[in-house]
């Protein structure tokens, strides 16, 4: 399987980088933690590189399971961030 680049992935899933990019940058956070439904983990580690590129931010990626906003890791973390193929508004 070839790796997908970030744009390749932007157009199965509408990622809403800019947004993510923007929140980060605004909230300031020094640790993000990326969660991630089973589809989309092949992609985690091209997503968490982008966005510590464009926001200087330590990302943690969460390989656990991942069933929509009920199923919230219980870490030291100063934002999470889901992915999903539902929009929801984090703002």
């Amino acid at each position: 399987m070839k790796n997908k680049s970030i744009n390749e992935i932007n157009e199965i899933y509408d990622l809403e980088l800019d947004k993510i990019i923007k929140t980060i940058k605004n909230k300031k956070p020094k640790q993000v933690l990326l969660q991630f439904p089973e589809g989309m983990k092949p992609y985690s580690q091209t997503i968490c590189d982008y966005i510590e590129n464009k926001t200087k931010v330590n990302c943690l990626i969460w390989l656990d399971s991942c069933y929509g906003a009920c199923d919230i890791p219980n870490v030291n973390i100063d934002l999470i961030i889901q992915f999903g193929h539902s929009s929801w508004n984090f703002e």
